[in-house]
């Protein structure tokens, strides 16, 4: 299976900036979408932004122009630089993917969530 870990979060004032990394590991696999979502306490969760394997992005409309979505292939690893926050930007932000897992004798298609990491922002 196909683990992400969500990183990154914390507590900042308003205006400042951070960056979630979301590392996906595990067998062999490879991946298609990835996107980030958050969820504030009493809220439903909400899409905040995906890229495509084509480097494709797109951003809910609270966010855009202050948060960039990025990806290392490499690395197996999305970003989200975070910047000019303000308290309503307070959330878990959690990370998804979906792609091909490849077994020893077959192949399958999969769809992962991380745990999460806090984002805080104060005043």
């Amino acid at each position: 299976q196909v683990q992400l870990v969500e990183s990154g979060g914390g507590l900042v004032q308003t205006g400042g900036s951070l960056r979630l990394s979301c590392a996906a590991s595990g067998s062999i696999f490879r991946i298609n979408a990835m996107g980030w979502y958050r969820q504030a306490p009493g809220k439903q969760r909400e899409l905040v932004a995906t890229i495509t394997s084509g480097g494709s992005t797109n951003y809910a409309d609270s966010v855009k122009g202050r948060f960039t979505i990025s990806r290392d292939n490499a690395k197996n690893t999305v970003y989200l630089q975070m910047n000019r926050l303000k308290p309503e930007d307070t959330a878990v932000y959690y990370c998804n993917a979906d792609g091909r897992l490849y077994h020893s004798d077959y192949s399958e298609d999969f769809g992962s969530w991380g745990q999460g990491t806090q984002v805080t922002v104060s005043s």
